[in-house]
């Protein structure tokens, strides 16, 4: 039992290889692309989450600020920091901050993602070229036998090859642009909201006062 599983996994490693040399030069792009688009995604999520601002209601943000034990986390440091500021210009300063170290990151890291799987579709196309040239080539050059008929399978084989590679990584790289899009969207909206607050907060104060 043990001895057949290994001869499969050794099968599925040998075609999973194949089909790499198959696709050629390109196949070393993609993955190039694949590597850096899941790698600045995971970097993404990871900081997003981090913040743990998906836990806090925004309906109980009033009470974060003026219920100092019940802030917890980054998400609560973060709301210290706001709660601390004496003047709506403080409040501003400190948004600005959160924006220039927090959200322009993740933002740049977002575009470069969405570069990236826009760009593997676009390198599975351009190795479908290369693929097709060298087809065209075997066909223009060769007399028609065993070896003519080769290159064009390989050619072939070539073009299909990397144009499926590239859909493979594009399309769930696609959807996870999203899923991370959004949760990005939720924390900024968060940022803002808690400004927002903030400001009331302090205008209630001056008008009592």
């Amino acid at each position: 039992m043990l001895a057949s599983t290994n001869i499969e996994q050794s099968s599925l490693w040998q075609e999973a290889l194949q089909t790499w040399n198959t696709g050629g030069w390109a196949m070393i792009a993609i993955a190039l692309t694949a590597v850096a688009m899941f790698g600045l995604g995971l970097r993404a999520w990871l900081e997003v989450s981090a913040f743990g601002h998906g836990g806090v209601k925004l309906s109980e943000l009033p009470k974060w600020l003026e219920q100092p034990h019940l802030r917890e986390g980054r998400v609560g440091d973060l709301v210290s920091d706001f709660a601390a500021c004496d003047s709506l210009d403080a409040v501003d300063t400190r948004h600005a901050s959160v924006q220039a170290s927090q959200i322009r990151p993740l933002e740049r890291e977002l575009k470069l993602m969405k570069v990236c799987v826009s760009a593997a579709p676009l390198l599975g196309l351009l190795g479908t070229v290369t693929g097709m040239l060298t087809t065209f080539a075997a066909l223009s050059e060769g007399s028609g036998g065993d070896q003519t008929m080769s290159a064009i399978a390989g050619g072939i084989s070539e073009a299909l090859v990397t144009t499926m590679t590239g859909l493979v990584i594009a399309l769930p790289g696609l959807f996870f642009q999203y899923v991370l899009g959004r949760k990005f969207a939720e924390y900024r909206y968060f940022l803002d909201r808690l400004e927002t607050i903030c400001r009331q907060r302090l205008l209630r104060r001056s008008m009592v006062a």
